[in-house]
C-alpha cells in the first residue's frame, strides 16, 4: 500500500508518498516522470509518522536551513545504478554543485570502470523520485548549463537560489542538453 500527502511550498505543491516507514517519493505537480514507478493507487494519510518528519524537513529546508538527510528514511524504487547515482546526489553538500561528468567518474571508480556516459548518469537524475530531499537540483552540465530538472529551470533556480548558489556563471540551456 502507498500512501501519499501534498506540501505546500515555495516551489509549489509537492506530493510526498510513504510505503508506511519509508519517504518513496516527492513529485512537484506535473513534474516528468511523476509517479513514474508506481501503478497502485495513493491512498491520503495526512498524520502517517514519517510525513509529518518529512513536513518538518521541509519546513526546514524551505526556511533556509540545512536540515540533514539522516532524519529520514528514504528508499526511492529504482535499478541499482539509479540507485548509485542517487546516492552520490545525497553526498553532494547543501549549496554547492556537481556535474554529470563528477558523478560519472565516481560511478566508474566505484564500479571499477576507466569510464561511465554522464548521459547514462544524466537519466537516473533526471528519473529521481524523491526531488528536493535527494537532491538533483545539485547537478549542473559541464559547461554550467541549468540542464536537466524534471521539475523545470524555473523550480531549479529558485532552489539553488534558496540554496545561495551562486547563480552568475550559470547558463540556461537555449537547446539539447551538455551533460
Amino acid at each position: 500500500m502507498i500512501y501519499a500527502t501534498y506540501y505546500q511550498s515555495m516551489i509549489g505543491r509537492l506530493l510526498l508518498a510513504s510505503d508506511g516507514e519509508n519517504i518513496i517519493g516527492l513529485w512537484m505537480d506535473q513534474q516528468k516522470y511523476y509517479k513514474a514507478s508506481y501503478q497502485e493507487e495513493f491512498i491520503e494519510n495526512n498524520e502517517l509518522a514519517i510525513f509529518i518528519k518529512a513536513k518538518q524537513w521541509l519546513d526546514d529546508y524551505f526556511s533556509g536551513k540545512k536540515p540533514e538527510l539522516s532524519q529520514l528514511s528514504l528508499k526511492p524504487k529504482g535499478t541499482e545504478f539509479q540507485q548509485d547515482v542517487w546516492q552520490i546526489l545525497c553526498e553532494i553538500p547543501y549549496g554547492t554543485l556537481s556535474t554529470y561528468g563528477e558523478i560519472a567518474k565516481k560511478i566508474a571508480a566505484k564500479k571499477g570502470l576507466t569510464s561511465m556516459s554522464a548521459q547514462a548518469v544524466g537519466g537516473a537524475v533526471g528519473h529521481n523520485p524523491i526531488s528536493v530531499i535527494i537532491p538533483c537540483h545539485r547537478v549542473v552540465g559541464s559547461n554550467g548549463s541549468l540542464t536537466g530538472f524534471a521539475g523545470g529551470i524555473d523550480k531549479k533556480v529558485k532552489l539553488l537560489e534558496l540554496e545561495n548558489v551562486a547563480l552568475n556563471e550559470l547558463v540556461r540551456p537555449t537547446k539539447g542538453s551538455a551533460l
